[in-house]
């Protein structure tokens, strides 16, 4: 097959491609850079398709998302394919877009853009062509009707569930109230209740954007502990600790460090520390593994 003349215009961007994927304006975890079969999310060895936060580390560091079917896939020469990884193949694919899931300013109805994808014993690559696909990517400058993956595995199988995922995490993300991405913790400060046992603990969270979001958790003899999570100053006491697979579950599940910081409870005395400490960790179990499958 003639490799058409546009594939250039990518080429100087494929080793960023390939070693640098960067979140937008960096203000969320990297981009692993592994690079991975369309569809198959590393560590699983399935198509099963995508979890909430792989799902999520997408779509909040892709300007661009869409639905596209694959007209034409043209592999490039080894010898010109920078960066490529052992074991894989590069294609200059060229897609009709099928549906905009997002991109503020919109694409062509025909795009161009370079993918890796794995070859098997005999060097063989996967069908490209027809096949549907999910993309994540950014413009490339003055390339129009170019678009970068901004990583590697950053095509995935179109299905019907995970077309649907992603159209609910991207809503939630360009929601004016989406909740921040957590830096860190602040302090934290425990108040003893009158009976044994008896308390609350309140730990404050600091954010990429200075949003004010803290955490509480209440103690009661006799009764679990229960914990929120407040996105402002007040502290809603009707408040609850968020549905998994949400935003704000993420947010945290994949933003809070393991272990509360010592700096956390400098000022504390020691058995208040130890209850901040434990209610920190209380919550922590709660929220579950971040489940990020790719990188981490």
């Amino acid at each position: 097959m003639h490799i058409t003349r546009r594939w250039t215009a990518l080429a100087s961007l494929s080793l960023a491609m390939v070693a640098a994927p960067a979140c937008v304006a960096a203000q969320d975890a990297p981009l692993p850079t592994a690079a991975t079969a369309p569809g198959t999310m590393p560590g699983t060895g399935t198509q099963g398709g995508p979890g909430y936060a792989d799902l999520a580390d997408l779509v909040l560091a892709a300007p661009l998302i869409a639905d596209v079917a694959v007209r034409s896939a043209a592999r490039i020469k080894p010898d010109e394919a920078t960066g490529l990884a052992p074991g894989m193949a590069r294609f200059y694919v060229e897609a009709d877009v099928q549906a905009l899931v997002r991109g503020a300013n919109g694409l062509p109805p025909r795009i161009g853009y370079l993918v890796d994808v794995p070859t098997d014993a005999r060097g063989k690559a996967p069908k490209l062509k027809k096949a549907r696909f999910l993309i994540f990517a950014r413009p490339v400058p003055g390339g129009a009707g170019q678009v970068q993956l901004i990583a590697p595995h950053a095509q995935l199988d179109w299905t019907p569930d995970t077309d649907a995922r992603t159209r609910a995490i991207a809503k939630e993300v360009l929601d004016a109230a989406a909740p921040p991405q957590i830096t860190g913790v602040g302090n934290a400060f425990h108040v003893a209740g009158a009976l044994p046992g008896e308390g609350e603990t309140q730990i404050f969270l600091t954010t990429a954007d200075q949003r004010p979001v803290s955490l509480s958790v209440l103690r009661r003899p006799g009764e679990q502990p229960r914990w929120a999570v407040a996105l402002s100053e007040i502290v809603d006491e009707a408040a609850a600790a968020p549905p998994r697979d949400t935003l704000l579950w993420y947010r945290l599940a994949c933003g809070l460090p393991e272990r509360l910081p010592d700096t956390s409870t400098a000022s504390l005395t020691p058995e208040d520390a130890a209850v901040a400490v434990a209610d920190f960790r209380f919550v922590r179990d709660s929220l579950g593994p971040c489940g990020r499958t790719i990188g981490g």
